[in-house]
This record gives structure tokens, sequence and C-alpha cells, in this order.
């Protein structure tokens, strides 16, 4: 099994089983809005997102070329119309003018072009970015980290964070250009007509000030639709999950009302954000138009009285609303930015919490060596589940770990590969040598790419049935795909859907049972020489569990390690040594959350 392979059904396994809302441990409901002032351009999102970064160094110099057009613009236009106004020459007599113009035009048009092109590209590669760190950073939490809000990472991961596209793509270059464009347009006034400018000086702060009233009535609002939303997604993506087993007690129209009242939440925030949206627009709009206007009655005014010149009044006339512009685009991207600030602050929220520490020890071949856990206990939500577990996986043996549900048997199993931390004992590996070391101390890659783990859920790539079960190892011949086909019972699969059929994402498109099927046989593809079946006959019938006896004795035969965790005596039977771990209850377990104590599900069933 290939390092990527191997890393992708460790971790993928171990976030399919926190986020069962069967199972895993009722984690804390999506954060509360919390009201706090904030930057408008995130700190966070430029020093650790570099599409960010990079997309704000970009607007800030493609603003300042806009700058310098709208300047040059406005000089050439009041000098045409100067000359067109008090000596009567048409554009068509000054092709200099005219050239520089068009020239000042055509790169501003560009700069323009330029800088929405590459905010949906900076845009796009930020989300990106940020939605695989928060996925491998939920990955590094372990199951145990995300236990009972998969679902809600799973929403802020998806359509949470695609907030940030119009805060990327609107918002932010306006503000840049508030920082470009109307400063240098001011200081090109003051240069022209200082009492224009003193009047743009004094009526430029009502634009902010109105921002600042209509965003009080806002405050909060988009934090609140942010977590309705993550809300409404948790619930629907359990809903989905859960459906088979709803529909199979009868109850799959039970959940309705609650959805519609979810819909309903959703629906009313929207609009109600949208209702300020419109709202502080209109305020901007008219507050922008009333700034220039002063402005233009002021010129008017001393040019009735021939106290001002034509064209330096008709250069500040072109250049007054280029000056209030920006900032008036700033406010109606306003909710823009407070969405894509909100998703910022979510997506940090997850990526600020502590993962466990890394280690950098190289694991030793576990092909001789041996694993360990000494004295492990886990903390459950009524006690302990294990409760001081000692097991031992000798190598080239078939382990079974025994127990009764929610007594810790897939946890202690998480522990043992490093993907959860006891918060008892230690897990460690002992090299031919007899030397120990912690798994809390190896490179976690170098563990798990000598481990084929088989979830209860089968966690498969998508792709063809081919493809999927070559990608366990892609060096293997055809030779082998069938003889382990052949083994396994998926060649029955294979015959009735064909090798080339698509399993869509997940394996969704065959049955849970093939897809067990299917699983068994890469583990057995696989080269790893320690293997990891959580109870393996689950989702199969009797008649075709010889399959995975068979399959376990093929493996021990190979040399290679084998764990099982097992309910069935069959399996128990198997093993060479078999080990048997319990819980500890301190406190009684509430009647409808049993079997949440174990992680990995067993009680679920």
């Amino acid at each position: 099994m290939s390092a990527e392979t191997a890393r992708a059904d460790l971790t993928a396994a171990g976030a399919t089983e926190a986020t069962s809302s069967e199972s895993a441990p009722a984690g804390p409901a999506p954060a509360r809005p919390r009201l706090r002032s904030r930057a408008p351009l995130d700190p966070r999102l430029l020093r650790e997102v570099a599409s960010a970064r990079r997309h704000v160094v970009r607007t800030v110099a493609l603003g300042l070329v806009q700058s310098a057009c709208v300047i040059v613009t406005a000089l050439v236009i009041a000098r045409l119309g100067a000359q067109l106004l008090s000596e009567g020459r048409v554009p068509q007599q000054a092709p200099d003018l005219l050239c520089v113009l068009v020239a000042a035009l055509a790169i501003r048009a560009g700069a323009v072009l330029s800088q929405q092109r590459t905010a949906h590209r900076a845009a796009t590669g930020a989300i990106s970015e940020l939605r695989g760190r928060i996925l491998a950073h939920a990955a590094r939490l372990g199951p145990r980290g995300v236990a009972g809000r998969g679902a809600d990472v799973t929403a802020l991961a998806t359509t949470g964070v695609e907030k940030l596209r119009p805060y990327l793509v609107g918002y932010v270059p306006q503000l840049m250009l508030t920082a470009t464009v109307t400063p240098l347009c001011l200081v090109t006034v003051a240069v022209l007509d200082p009492l224009s400018a003193v009047i743009a000086a004094v009526t430029l702060p009502l634009v902010p000030i109105f921002m600042i009233l209509v965003g009080k009535l806002t405050v909060g609002r988009s934090e609140k639709l942010l977590a309705d939303m993550r809300s409404l997604w948790s619930q629907l993506l359990d809903l989905v999950d859960g459906l088979p087993t709803l529909r199979a007690l009868g109850r799959e129209r039970g959940p309705e009302k609650v959805v519609r009242e979810l819909g309903e939440r959703h629906r009313a925030s929207a609009m109600g954000a949208l209702r300020y949206a419109f709202l502080s627009s209109m305020v901007l709009e008219l507050l922008a138009t009333l700034c220039v206007a002063l402005i233009a009655v002021s010129i008017g005014m001393r040019l009735v009285a021939g106290d001002m010149d034509l064209a330096p009044a008709l250069a500040v006339l072109v250049l007054a609303p280029e000056i209030y512009l920006p900032l008036r685009n700033v406010g109606a991207q306003y909710h823009a930015s407070t969405d894509g600030l909100a998703a910022v602050s979510a997506a940090f929220e997850v990526l600020d919490e502590q993962s466990p520490p890394a280690g950098d020890v190289p694991a030793p071949d576990l092909r001789t060596a041996t694993l360990a856990l000494r004295g492990v206990s886990v903390r459950s939500r009524d006690g302990y589940a294990p409760h001081r577990a000692d097991v031992e996986v000798p190598p080239g043996r078939v382990l079974a770990i025994t127990g009764g549900s929610g007594s810790g048997k897939t946890t202690a199993v998480h522990v043992l590969l490093g993907l959860l931390a006891p918060d008892e004992g230690r897990a460690v590996v002992i090299a031919a040598d007899g030397t120990a070391t912690d798994v809390a101390d190896l490179d976690r890659r170098s563990l798990w790419d000598q481990v084929a783990l088989l979830p209860q859920r089968p966690v498969l790539p998508a792709g063809t049935l081919r493809s999927v079960l070559a990608s366990a190892r892609p060096d293997a011949a055809d030779d082998d795909l069938d003889r382990t086909a052949t083994a396994t019972g998926l060649d029955a699969v294979a015959a009735e859907r064909g090798w080339e059929a698509d399993l869509g994402r997940a394996g969704r498109g065959i049955s849970l049972g093939e897809r067990q099927r299917l699983a068994l046989a890469r583990a057995m593809l696989s080269p790893a020489p320690l293997v990891i079946l959580d109870e393996p006959t689950a989702h199969l019938d009797g008649a075709t569990e010889h399959v995975v006896l068979d399959l376990i004795r093929a493996l021990r035969e190979q040399g290679r390690t084998v764990v099982v965790i097992a309910h069935r005596s069959r399996l128990v039977e198997l093993a060479d040594d078999a080990v048997s771990v319990s819980a500890l209850r301190t406190e009684p377990l509430p009647a409808d959350t049993v079997g949440a104590a174990d992680p990995g599900g067993e009680a679920a069933r």
C-alpha cells in the first residue's frame, strides 16, 4: 500500500467514525457568534494563506496603476474641455492629448480586467488552501478530536469557506483602492483647488460614519447566518447518513419538521442580511451624491464669480466622484466583508485547536517489532473506555481484541496507531533489539505506511472497481488482482457490475457488504506487515463469513501480523492470542447515549 493510500485510509477511517452521530461522543455544538470588532483585513489570512497575501500585494500595485490613470484622465479631459469652451478648439486638433487619454483609459481598463481575473483565481486558491488545511488539521486531531462535530467541520470546509470568495473578489480590491485611489486623487485636488480638497476632506469621513451606523444594525448577523448554515448542514448530513437506519425503522418521515424549521430560520437570516445590504447601499449612494454635489456647487459659484479657472475646475469635477467611489464601494461590499471575516474566524478556530505533537523517530520494521499498550485508559463521557488496557501485538501472529459493547476496543487500536493520545498509560513499539519507543515519539507517517486498516465502515477512494483495488498496491499485476478478488469473493461483485464500474465517492456505488469485500481485498493485496480488521464480518452474512476466516489464515501464512477486533466466536477461535479490554463506568450512561463511549462505534450496532 502506498504512503498516500495508507494515510488516506487511516485518517479517513478516523474521520468517518468520529462523524457517526450514533457512536461518537457528543461534541460541542457550533460556537455561538462572538461579537467583537475585527480589522477589515484579517492579518491571519495574510500571514498564513499565501494566495490571499499575493492577491493583496497585486491589488495594491494595480490600484496605484488605476490611480495614475484616473488622474491623467481627469487632467486631459479638463484640458480638452477648457480648450473647447474657451478657445473653441475641438479635441481633434489636439491628437497628442487624445492619444494620452485613450492610453490612460486602455491601461485602466486593462488593470480593472486583470484585477477581476486575478481576484477570482486568488479566491479559488485561498479557499482551496484553507480548505486543505482544515481537512488536514481535522485528520491530525484524530477521531476523538472532531468527535460529534464532524458534520459541522464538513459544512465549514465546503460551503463555509466559500464565503471568502465575495470577500476576496469584491471587498478586498475596493479596500485597496480606497487606500490608493482616494488619497492620491485627494492630493491632486488639493493641488488644483485647495477649497474643494477641504470640502472633500470634511465630507469624506461621513461615508465611514454612516457605514458604522449601518454596521451597528448588522453586527453579529453574518456570524449568526454562518452558524445557522453550519447547523443546517450538520443536521442534514447526519440525517442523510442515518436515513437507511431510519427507513428500516419506519421513521424516515420523522425529521421533516426539524429540517423545515432549520430551513425557515436560514431563510429568515438570509433575507434579513439582504434587507440591510440594500439599505446600506442606498444610504451610501445618496451620501456620496450629496458630497460630490457640494463640491460642484462650490466650483460653479466661483466660476460664475470669475474666481476660478475653467481647466482646474473641470479636473476637480472629474476627480471628485473618484474620491468617494472606492469608499462607497467598500460600504456596498460591507456584508461580503463580514461574511468573509466570519468564515475566516470559524476556520482559524478549528486550525487553532491543539493537535497531538508529531514525533520524529522513524518507526521500526513492524515485520519484527511488537506494538503494545501499557495500562492505557482513555476518558469517555461516563468513565474510561478502555480502562487500564494491556495489549501486546507480537509480529507474525493473529491477535483478537475482545470485550463488551462500549468497552473501548476500537479506541485501544486508535491509541496503538497514534491516532489518539491516552489519558493514562502509554503505547509503545518494541524493536527486534528490545528498544522500546513511545508511539507518540514516532514519525506517524513511517508507522502508518506499514499499516493496512479496515474500519467498521470501509473508507474507499473514488474510481473504478479495478483502480480502487489496484491502488492498494500500484505495482500489482493483473494476475495478483484476480487472485485476490477470487480469495475474498470480490470476483462475484466484479462479474455482476464489471471491473470498470464507477464506485463514486467513498464507494457509494456499491452496497456496504460489497464495500467490505473490496476493503478486505485491498487489505490482502497491500504489502503492509500489520493488518488491522475492525469487526470484518459485521456486514457479511454467515455464509460468506468463511471468506474473512480464509483471509486471516492467508495473512498469517504470509508472516503478517493481524489484529482483529472481534465479537463473533469463530474469529476469536481462529486467533493465536486473545486479549479482553473493559471499561470503567464512573457515572450512569444516559439511555440516549448507549454505545457512545467508544468512538469506534462498536456499541452502535
